[in-house]
């Protein structure tokens, strides 16, 4: 009878799927789905607030695999909870190709999972994010948004340098809601953690103003207890949960052996023997089943209470709170946008285009009140704030800027979590060439499709005195090679506006938008009828005859092209110049643009401040690139313009020699 069921038996299901897909698959990570079975049964059963009819219900609370390669429990959670994508077929599919069940949990690929995770610490410190995105929400709605965020994360989560910057930032915002579970099980791939680390990860947490527990990982009703005092804590809570990796396997348990290989047919006799489990691999006996099920119906009530509270809210409030999780942009954003490029036009403000980011933005944040900004202790040179944007803290979520302090990885990992929380559109700054520090994250927000907007300044040797530490050279090129994301680099005020708007427009990819900290010609100065930018490349400067050139740049070195294009023309060469703003726009357009774009019958010449991997294709094999060869120097920037020959005098003569 279902009745006689214990919540032992119930994580031994978890067990038993975990081990069978892992065998089956010859592939994966047993251990932790079967040593954090009873806490994640714990969690599941009584108190996770989930409704598998509706996954993306607004007001669930969040459930994150921080420990990613353990995505068995994920699935087999899933599984048997209810959501009805994620069948037995798919377990015994674990690992396969065209399965929902992959090796590590992928969003947007499976029902239920809430963020991609695998690379370790990310789940985490996307989880603050989520955490922090609830917070903002019931600031603005109230009780319509009222949920936790829950963590499972592993001593490897831990030891990534990333959790530091998470935890850090949580604590210091006091994100009560937030609650994570660390299968504390002192094993790492390698043997025992203390092969490499001995932190007291509990007095870590307390340092940095998180209510800590431990707690017996294998003791249902310590683990409930634990999970019940969380809950009432007004700080983000850490449970350390020792538990036995690979609990229930006799002769591996415990042991590195169970971390990322198939126990074998031997070991997984002897555990089904150990465990009491005498069914046959990846069948659920039904009073099991049964009330794994009525553990998963438990949230229709919740949501349909929901639901009943949210269609009786005042019409304002329910038609903004849909807006904002629909993520479309306002109706009025486009008129908006179109004034402020027409103002552009009239005034060809000559300012670095990071000012120029900061003047669009000013008009962004004013249409759009779901912008939430931020920046990495660099507000000041990344113009991120403006005047609608108040600071987000402790004792105010209202605020819509965020201090995300010297933690560029965090930073990039939390806006992940903003975005996929929902309802906020979250975008952050830092100089372009700490992209090095953000980029796991960067690498997550285009693997999952998110529209997370980084805003990267200070984009070349332009920067000057800082000297090549700060200036960037083959940033470009490893930001263009992650699939999925855009990478805007404007020329100017005009170019700055499309760009933003282009990004805002994208809400199924990131964006980074690329600025300088010097001051550039505006040359956009007629009114736009549409998005150049959103081509990728246009023609900016004509050929005064039958073009003979085409010189390609983006951002400040479309300054340098146009004075070489009216040189050029000067010495009876006719020459174009093509700006392009974004190499990823424009692999989207049609054949006969992008021919039109690039003239391939022309000499074609590309000037960049950055290495020039990749230009190539746009300059073919006879063209001409102009570009970085080297890391940069500590002097004002046109003495480095110089000195690494991106210069008028440098394109010109290219061209002329070319010719003949």
């Amino acid at each position: 009878m279902a009745d006689e069921i214990t919540e032992q038996d119930m994580a031994n299901a978890i067990r038993a799927l975990a081990m069978d897909a892992v065998q089956k698959a010859n592939s994966g990570h047993p251990g932790m789905p079967m040593g954090m079975a009873d806490v994640a049964t714990v969690l599941f059963n009584r108190f996770l607030k989930f409704d598998p009819a509706e996954p993306g219900w607004a007001d669930r609370d969040r459930f994150v695999l921080s420990a990613g390669h353990g995505s068995m429990l994920l699935y087999s959670l899933l599984h048997l909870t209810g959501y009805e994508a994620v069948t037995l077929d798919q377990l015994r599919n674990f690992r396969q190709l065209g399965s929902l069940t992959p090796g590590h949990p992928e969003y947007g690929h499976t029902p239920g999972v809430e963020t991609t995770t695998g690379p370790l610490g990310q789940g985490l410190t996307t989880a603050v994010g989520m955490a922090l995105g609830e917070r903002l929400l019931n600031a603005r709605f109230g009780d319509l948004v009222d949920h936790r965020t829950y963590v499972i994360a592993g001593d490897g989560c831990l030891m990534e340098g990333i959790s530091h910057e998470a935890i850090s930032l949580a604590g210091h915002l006091r994100l009560g809601k937030l609650i994570v579970l660390w299968d504390d099980n002192e094993i790492t791939i390698d043997g025992g953690t203390d092969l490499s680390v001995s932190d007291n990860q509990g007095d870590r947490f307390a340092a940095q103003g998180w209510h800590v527990q431990r707690v017996d990982g294998h003791d249902p009703e310590a683990i409930a207890v634990a999970i019940e005092l969380a809950q009432a804590s007004e700080e983000p809570s850490l449970i350390a949960c020792r538990t036995v990796i690979g609990y229930g396997a006799p002769n591996k348990q415990g042991t590195s052996a169970t971390h990322g290989a198939p126990l074998g047919d031997a070991e997984i006799a002897a555990a089904r023997e150990t465990l009491g489990w005498p069914y046959p691999p990846f069948e659920i006996p039904q009073p099991i089943r049964k009330l794994w099920l009525k553990a998963g119906r438990k949230g229709a009530r919740a949501r349909a209470a929901w639901e009943k509270a949210l269609g009786e809210a005042p019409a304002a409030t329910r038609t903004a709170f849909e807006a904002a999780l629909s993520g479309k942009l306002p109706a009025a954003f486009a008129e908006q946008m179109a004034a402020y490029k027409a103002e552009l036009a009239a005034k060809a403000p000559r300012v670095a285009t990071r000012k120029a980011s900061q003047m669009a933005l000013e008009v962004i944040n004013g249409a759009i009140v779901e912008t939430v900004g931020g920046s990495a202790d660099l507000t000041g040179s990344n113009n991120t704030k403006t005047s609608q944007t108040l600071p987000v803290t402790a004792d105010d979520f209202s605020g819509r800027y965020i201090y995300y302090g010297v933690r560029e990885h965090g930073m990039a990992a939390v806006m992940n979590g903003l975005a996929l929380h929902g309802g906020v559109i979250p975008y952050g700054g830092t100089f372009l060439v700490f992209t090095d520090y953000a980029r796991p994250a960067i690498r997550l927000s285009a693997l999952m499709g998110l529209r997370v907007i980084y805003v990267m300044t200070h984009d070349s040797i332009g920067l000057g005195e800082d000297g090549p530490t700060h200036q960037p050279v083959e940033h470009l090129a490893a930001l263009r090679a992650i699939p999925n994301l855009a990478v805007y680099r404007p020329a100017d005020a005009m170019e700055t506006a499309e760009c933003w708007e282009a990004a805002l427009q994208s809400d199924s990819m990131p964006s980074v938008i690329a600025l300088s900290r010097q001051d550039l010609t505006a040359y956009r100065t007629e009114v736009p009828t549409e998005n150049l930018c959103a081509r990728g490349a246009y023609e900016l400067r004509a050929a005064d005859g039958d073009a003979k050139v085409t010189l390609i740049a983006s951002g400040s070195e479309v300054e340098l092209v146009c004075e070489a294009r009216d040189r050029l023309q000067q010495a009876g060469i006719p020459t174009r110049v093509v700006s392009m703003p974004s190499w990823e726009a424009f692999e989207r357009q049609s054949d006969a643009y992008r021919r039109d774009t690039l003239r391939p019958d022309t000499l074609r010449i590309a000037v960049e401040a950055a290495t020039m991997l990749g230009w190539e294709r746009y300059v073919g094999d006879t063209g001409v690139t102009i570009g970085m060869t080297a890391f940069g120097a500590s002097a004002p920037y046109k003495e480095l313009y110089n000195h690494f020959g991106l210069t008028v005098e440098a394109i010109v003569e290219a061209a002329k020699s070319r010719l003949g």
